[in-house]
């Protein structure tokens, strides 16, 4: 295998037009062969150009046609790599070339994005601020397809006693049970509650019914004596921190 740093990846990708398809193929895969080993060895995956990486997922998933055509095809048919990677299985399969594998292919790699932001940030068992509160809901909200509710019980120390997914919703909009909540709180003997969830392909301000839904889950919660730390919102790669924002105020009273 030639693994020359100066290797000429555009005298291959030319043998696409120019060459039979036996030609381009074996040309193909000889390039994808070369990526996957630079992408392992070198960590040069996240500098390849879009086409080429998705090229090189592609070409882990059995049979279709070649991976470097197909890519060029979803990224006309989407118009982004992004859109390609949040595309549904069903619009993925309108795509010239796909099969059910490669569809499949696709599926993985938010859910892998997900698992490696949770593995990569080592699991707390204490949140004592903000800044780590964003981190932690970062960590389990980051690249979730639909909204999701989580409820983090914490004790008197702020140590983590579980957490709750108490809702999923669409792509728009999920709705934060106040029985459910209160719920999880009270089930754990919860001191203290951590809310979080996450606007998909949105932005990371609160809407008015986030806020004001969150400070009647506050005087609700108030009541029996447990408090809202927070609300944390995920959209892409931001966060929002409704304390820090002066959206609320976790010495809320019940009676306010």
């Amino acid at each position: 295998m030639n693994t020359n740093a100066a290797y000429n990846f555009e005298q291959l990708t030319l043998i696409r037009d120019t060459g039979d398809a036996r030609d381009i193929r074996q040309a193909h895969a000889e390039k994808a062969s070369i990526l996957r080993e630079r992408a392992v060895t070198d960590g040069t995956f996240d500098t390849m150009k879009d086409a080429d990486a998705l090229a090189v997922i592609l070409g882990a998933a059995r049979g279709g046609c070649d991976p470097f055509i197909l890519a060029d095809n979803l990224l006309d048919t989407f118009g982004s790599l992004k859109a390609v990677i949040e595309a549904r299985p069903e619009q993925l399969r309108t795509v010239r070339g796909m099969n059910e594998s490669r569809v499949q292919q696709i599926g993985l790699i938010r859910p892998i994005v997900r698992m490696w932001n949770r593995v990569n940030m080592e699991e707390p068992t204490r949140i004592g601020n903000s800044r780590q509160a964003e981190s932690y809901c970062f960590s389990i909200l980051s690249a979730e397809r639909n909204e999701k509710f989580f409820v983090t019980a914490l004790n008197a120390q702020c140590k983590i006693l579980g957490r709750r997914c108490i809702s999923s919703g669409s792509l728009s909009e999920v709705s934060a049970y106040p029985r459910l909540v209160m719920e999880t709180a009270l089930n754990f003997n919860a001191h203290s509650i951590l809310l979080s969830h996450n606007h998909p392909g949105g932005t990371c301000a609160p809407s008015p019914e986030d806020i004001s839904s969150t400070i009647n889950l506050q005087r609700l919660l108030n009541g029996v004596g447990i408090l809202v730390l927070d609300h944390i919102i995920v959209a892409g790669e931001k966060t929002y921190s409704m304390i820090q924002h002066g959206d609320i105020d976790y010495r809320i009273r019940g009676s306010r």
